[in-house]
């Protein structure tokens, strides 16, 4: 017999801090993440201007903690459920259908997509964790792919992030919700021949 659940709080600090960054994660995936406005930002979630500065004394700092905080809500809802299947063809499957669950529930599509098209020519620190992210995605595709057999790993890698942006970038323009079926029969397509 178990006692009753006891719940773990957290600092109200911590509490806000995260507000901040789901804000801005949302504002990021709509409007940009180099237009983020402290300004802005802080009227969306009612805050006060010191009481932001407080947990991000620069626009900079923000910005990297946004894209590391996304990161690991990826990595507890897409990455590390995939890594637990049982094969490298389920592993890739499992990324697959994950990113095109994210790419419909969320309300810019896929954040890292949004944002990596936004900073691609600008060099900076906010740009190299982007991509260093953005590196870690396709390095999984490929291993995935690799451990599925694929006679090229990397071209099946890349024919399935195709998808997967095409995909995310119809949702988000067109609200064409077709397109995910669309993208896992070309995935289903590509894997086959990558096997053939």
């Amino acid at each position: 017999m178990t006692g009753p659940r006891i719940a773990h709080k957290r600092p109200r600090g911590e509490r806000s801090r995260q507000v901040i960054l789901d804000a801005a994660a949302e504002l990021a995936a709509t409007e940009g993440i180099d237009g983020l406005s402290i300004g802005n930002l802080t009227t969306h979630i009612g805050m006060s201007k010191s009481a932001f500065y407080a947990h991000f004394p620069s626009k900079e700092e923000l910005q990297l903690a946004t894209v590391a905080d996304v990161h690991r809500r990826y990595r507890e809802h897409l990455l590390d459920p995939a890594a637990a299947q049982p094969d490298g063809l389920s592993r890739l499957r499992a990324l697959a259908d994950g990113y095109l669950g994210y790419a419909v529930e969320l309300p810019g599509g896929c954040f890292f997509a949004s944002v990596a098209a936004e900073l691609d020519t600008r060099p900076g620190p906010v740009r190299d964790r982007v991509a260093a992210y953005e590196s870690e995605w396709l390095g999984l595709l490929t291993r995935y792919s690799r451990e599925a057999g694929a006679a090229d790993p990397a071209q099946l890698a890349f024919e399935v992030h195709a998808a997967l942006r095409t995909a995310n970038n119809i949702l988000v323009m067109y609200g064409d919700h077709a397109v995910v079926e669309r993208a896992r029969r070309s995935i289903e397509r590509s894997v086959r021949d990558a096997m053939g």
